[in-house]
């Protein structure tokens, strides 16, 4: 049953073949069972849950029920649930129940999902491992002895061994799509502004944004029709009107042109990745498309750039947190400056204090200029790198990292080799364009993924070519060997 797409399991709802009650029960037992293995869930809410689906079995028998009616989800731990604990995988808001709903959450909930539980993230989105945690690290499905990608890890390893049919994820430098290639399942990062913020915690402003993980391009665009759209509670949100992603899943690929930026493929990368890649992308070639040589001439200024970036809107976005309105507070403070300096000393980890200390020294008076500035500006290049290379082609493709997931504790006291994980993924986000990461083969026995990324508002567009190549391929359909429940 795990096993299952929405689209099956929506068709056996229907049917009565199995209520959302029996479904949910099901994967409540999967979790109990798998999860102590992979720590992917921070809570579970399992009387809700139960409760929730209930409310859609009556929902069914009435004929009133949508594709996502009675659907098993997760939630990264960013998002806010009104009256269930959000925590952002910090000690900083291990209290914290929120008042409100963020607008995924709510989306989903209005299509009729169930909702599992909250999945574990790096500790406020900052990481590429899943290690920075503060309710520990999350292991790889495939290889519990290695890191699940980060920061959405608890839900790419959650859709992975599962646990749920489908998650959301955050992306802010590739936290969707490297998770999603670390653990063999399907991730979208959309447009910045195709889906709202509001009511995800943010880390950098400018660049998260929220989208789904599931097993196939055919599941994320049903979760897709749910989350995407206008908010008139998020500044940012985009009032282009949202296509029908489901429906344009099977336009054929015929005359589709593929860029290959040479930047990508040069000799940093693993020869055994780059062999699996050029052989996922011959089967595009199989399916009508051209490949074409481009260049992405500042990708190399994308580490730099964003590593100004998104530290200094850390900065600012976490400077909230100061134990005086809700979160973390030390005990017994002096005064109010004791109580500052202690509550944030002790409710952020060093990844979070780090990038939060870099980001802060970006913005101060006499380096505004000589960073943050700059930083801005080296963006603009690489946004209209992007902007050239896709007037020549449909879509780019490349990898999603230069390796498969690595073991963890190997990259935790090397940041320069953390941060140089997100190379080919970092870029996406700062042009804001959409990306998504497609199971493409293994390589010692660990899942790679397939990058492809498109011009603006092309969500559609890059799902249906995902899923016409999971169409002919079947590495989207396997599953890693768990110990229990397999």
């Amino acid at each position: 049953m795990y096993q299952q797409n929405i689209a099956a399991l929506a068709k056996q709802l229907r049917s009565k073949d199995i209520s959302s009650v029996e479904l949910t029960q099901s994967f409540l037992s999967r979790i109990k069972d798998v999860d102590p293995s992979l720590n992917s869930f921070i809570s579970v809410t399992e009387d809700t849950a139960l409760n929730t689906a209930a409310e859609a079995d009556k929902l069914i028998a009435s004929g009133n029920a949508g594709p996502l009616t009675g659907i098993p989800i997760a939630h990264k731990d960013l998002f806010c649930t009104n009256g269930i604990l959000t925590t952002c995988g910090s000690k900083m808001l291990h209290n914290f129940i929120p008042p409100y709903e963020s607008t995924v959450t709510s989306r989903l909930k209005q299509a009729g999902t169930v909702l599992l539980g909250k999945t574990n993230m790096d500790e406020f989105a900052m990481g590429s491992s899943n290690e920075n945690s503060y309710y520990g690290a999350v292991k790889n499905p495939w290889d519990t002895t290695k890191v699940p990608g980060g920061s959405s890890g608890g839900s790419a390893a959650a859709v992975a061994a599962g646990l749920v049919v489908a998650a959301t994820g955050t992306d802010t430098g590739g936290s969707i799509r490297q998770p999603a290639s670390f653990c063999g399942i399907t991730g979208l990062k959309p447009t910045y502004g195709r889906v709202s913020r509001f009511g995800m915690v943010a880390f950098a402003s400018s660049l998260d944004q929220a989208g789904p993980m599931a097993r196939s391009a055919e599941d994320c665009a049903y979760i897709m029709n749910a989350i995407a759209g206008f908010d008139t509670q998020d500044s940012t949100s985009s009032e282009q009107a949202t296509d029908d992603y489901v429906d344009t899943l099977s336009q054929p690929l015929q005359g589709l042109k593929i860029g290959l930026p040479k930047e990508y493929f040069d000799s940093t990368l693993n020869d055994d990745i780059k062999n699996t890649l050029m052989t996922a992308i011959k089967e595009f070639e199989k399916l009508g498309a051209t490949i074409k040589e481009i260049s992405l001439p500042n990708l190399k200024l994308s580490i730099p750039s964003y590593y100004v970036i998104a530290p200094s809107e850390a900065s600012s976005n976490l400077s909230r947190f100061d134990g005086v309105r809700y979160g973390h507070r030390c005990e017994n403070p002096k005064d109010l400056l004791d109580m500052y300096m202690r509550s944030r000393a002790e409710g952020f980890g060093q990844e979070v204090q780090k990038r939060i200390m870099v980001g802060t020294y970006a913005l101060s008076e006499g380096y505004y200029d000589a960073y943050y500035l700059k930083a801005q500006r080296i963006r603009r290049l690489i946004k209209q790198d992007f902007v050239n290379a896709l007037a020549e082609v449909d879509v780019i493709m490349g990898p999603v990292a230069p390796t498969t997931a690595f073991d963890i504790g190997s990259k935790t006291n090397d940041p320069v080799a953390m941060y140089l994980e997100d190379i080919y993924t970092l870029s996406v986000n700062l042009a804001g364009i959409p990306a998504m990461s497609v199971p493409a083969g293994f390589d010692n026995g660990m899942p790679v993924g397939l990058q492809i990324m498109g011009n603006y508002f092309a969500e559609a567009k890059l799902l249906n070519i995902a899923h016409q190549y999971q169409q002919v391929t079947d590495w989207h359909l396997q599953n890693p060997n768990l110990a229990k429940g397999a």
